[in-house]
């Protein structure tokens, strides 16, 4: 979910190619009036929909094979905005490295992608508490030949990595001793696995969420998924809370977004929406805020 979840943004990336489903237009909402309580969530209550931002990442935010916009943050987003008398959620896909430059040039209202939740990137955007903390995994041939089970494993057998674009995964690696020329960005899980399946890396670092869905399309082909670990950098759990991001100023949104968000906590709605996605109780998120994981 920086997850994850993605850390060490790559704030330059390409926004890449949009695909709107519907008529996703562009919020050309004046800040001055946002501030004010004028603004994104008050238009799109007039207009009746609102558009988020997603990265076809299954299954955080993708489109199925009907052409239907769907996934874990999707769905979330459904719901909340339902209850915030907005009817309809509209998409935008993007490679997830553009994302935060999409949100901030307004070609949607909301990052809905899983996105982990650091301090690199609250200074960027403002982001929803989370709704779900998840763990790292690698994809590996089965057997795990190379013995990797940690960012740690891989530097000290010199593999090849393979990570999202823009993803926490890449930053990870780096810190903890991978060699920055094997660290291979892909933007896209799929083509992550082609790159696995063609030798390119040795294995593809993501939340095991994420590898498990991965993995539940190509059952019979010769790879694993590791256990679930957490990556200690600096001395410190860096646990990935994924959460909706916002441009900053639209404060009235968050704040409204958060409430219903709490309140899905509080009456045990959350696991019902999000489990069909993979989702268990151990990625409920509890009490943490965003506050806590924008201190890194």
């Amino acid at each position: 979910m920086t997850s994850s979840r993605r850390d060490f943004l790559r704030t330059a990336s390409l926004l890449g190619m949009a695909v709107p489903l519907g008529a996703a237009a562009c919020s050309t909402t004046d800040p001055a009036k946002e501030r004010a309580g004028g603004g994104t969530l008050a238009k799109a209550r007039k207009q009746g929909h609102i558009t988020i931002g997603f990265a076809n990442e299954s299954p955080y935010g993708f489109t199925d094979r009907s052409g239907k916009l769907t996934g874990e943050a999707p769905e979330l987003a459904k719901v909340i905005f339902k209850e915030l008398g907005i009817a309809e959620v509209r998409g935008v896909q993007v490679d997830f490295g553009g994302l935060i430059a999409g949100v901030q040039a307004r070609r949607f209202d909301v990052v809905a992608a899983g996105m982990f939740i650091n301090p690199e990137r609250c200074g960027q955007i403002a982001f929803a508490d989370p709704d779900y903390i998840a763990k790292t995994a690698f994809l590996v041939p089965k057997g795990n030949p190379r013995r990797i089970r940690t960012f740690e494993d891989a530097a000290r057998a010199k593999a090849r990595i393979g990570v999202l674009t823009g993803a926490v995964e890449g930053g990870y690696a780096e810190r903890l001793g991978v060699a920055k020329g094997d660290i291979k960005a892909f933007a896209s899980q799929p083509d992550a696995y082609d790159g696995l399946k063609a030798g390119r890396v040795d294995a593809v670092a993501l939340t095991r969420i994420s590898l498990v869905d991965l993995m539940s399309k190509h059952q019979g082909d010769a790879f694993e998924v590791t256990d679930a670990f957490v990556p200690v950098i600096d001395g410190k759990e860096r646990f990935g809370a994924g959460g909706f991001a916002f441009r900053k100023a639209d404060t009235e949104l968050l704040q409204a977004f958060n409430g219903k968000l709490a309140e899905l906590k509080r009456s045990n709605r959350l696991l019902p929406i999000i489990k069909p996605f993979g989702f268990s109780e151990a990625e409920l998120p509890g009490d943490h805020t965003a506050a806590e994981f924008c201190k890194g």
